[in-house]
């Protein structure tokens, strides 16, 4: 064989392999915008009728050491953004997010303070996660003026949220949850091809407080 057809075959062999990743990805894309499409749909029906429950939150407190008053879920609003993609429109992502309120009466207000560095950690991790709206002040010796802890007022009010990021190349889509069991931030992800409406049920239960296997 010429040195000509071996970079023939070479070619020819490199041809095949780019059309098959190239077959590859356009059916990763066909599935994702399918999961997609299952998400939307369940997610526009799901809020309307979390709104109407507006069902009991999970049990928070930002130290571990102070409890939130009981809390219920409420305002659930669904939203999707939607990009080009070798020049075809696709989802850019999907999401469903909801205030975190007492269950009786309004928000009120609350302090923890803390003077370990683990512990401001958590603290400040919760607040993050749950958007949580405060001021953190220092605490000072009252005669040396050296510091000695920090405090957090907060209001008992928090915010949650689920956001779906596709990767269309790949067929995954990528959950991120935030405050659904806790001042806690969540990532998982799941291949297009098994996000149907019992993926998303198993998602519901898990923001109702329900046993799920979502996680």
């Amino acid at each position: 064989m010429s040195f000509l057809n071996q970079l023939k075959s070479q070619a020819s062999a490199l041809q095949g392999q780019q059309a098959q990743h190239q077959q590859g990805v356009a059916e990763h894309t066909r599935q994702t915008e399918a999961a997609c499409n299952t998400v939307w749909r369940y997610l526009q029906e799901l809020a309307p009728q979390l709104n109407v429950l507006t069902p009991a939150g999970p049990r928070l407190s930002l130290d571990g050491k102070t409890p939130w008053p009981a809390m219920r879920l409420a305002d659930f609003r669904a939203d999707a953004r939607k990009k080009l993609l070798r020049d075809k429109e696709v989802f850019d992502y999907l999401a469903i997010g909801w205030q975190v309120v007492p269950q009786q009466g309004k928000p009120v207000g609350g302090l923890v303070t803390v003077n370990f560095p683990p512990d401001l950690q958590r603290v400040e991790a919760s607040l993050r996660a749950g958007n949580v709206k405060h001021e953190r002040k220092d605490v000072r010796h009252p005669e040396k003026n050296s510091l000695v802890a920090y405090r957090f007022e907060y209001v008992t009010e928090a915010r949650g949220y689920v956001t779906i990021t596709p990767d269309h190349d790949r067929g995954l889509l990528a959950f991120r949850l935030a405050t659904v069991s806790g001042f806690e931030v969540h990532n998982c992800q799941w291949p297009a091809a098994k996000v149907d409406v019992g993926l998303m049920d198993e998602l519901a239960k898990l923001l109702v407080q329900q046993p799920s296997r979502f996680l």
